[in-house]
């Protein structure tokens, strides 16, 4: 059974760091591309970073460019997005998602998707 598991979202003030982690079970992840997505309310998903599987080369949306971080951990099959100064327009629900093809900003169809996270950013 395919499960994508998101933990560390929370209330937080502006400028503020945040971790999520996101545990990947069921197929072999090592070669899925992994990703992090965001909605915020009344918006639309939005693609936020990913990572591949085989060389971890990393892209980022430009909303979020030199203050995210996303990495994995083969080993555990678990993806993290760091989140440096936040800003009140990083509030949304992030979602993990997991595709054996490549995730990048123009995807528009993802294998796996978690049930998502509450992150809020107050100013």
């Amino acid at each position: 059974q395919v499960q994508l598991v998101e933990s560390g979202g929370g209330l937080v003030q502006a400028g503020a760091s945040l971790r999520l982690s996101c545990a990947a079970s069921g197929p072999p992840f090592n070669f899925y591309s992994m990703g992090w997505f965001r909605q915020a309310p009344g918006k639309e998903r939005e693609f936020v970073g990913a990572i591949t599987g085989s060389d971890r080369s990393t892209s980022y949306a430009d909303s979020v460019k030199g203050r995210f971080t996303i990495s994995r951990d083969n080993t555990e099959i678990t993806i993290y997005l760091q989140m440096y100064n936040l800003k009140p327009e990083d509030t949304a629900v992030y979602y993990c998602a997991a595709n054996l093809a490549e995730i990048t900003v123009h995807s528009r169809r993802i294998d796996y998707w978690g049930q998502g996270t509450q992150v809020t950013v107050s100013s």
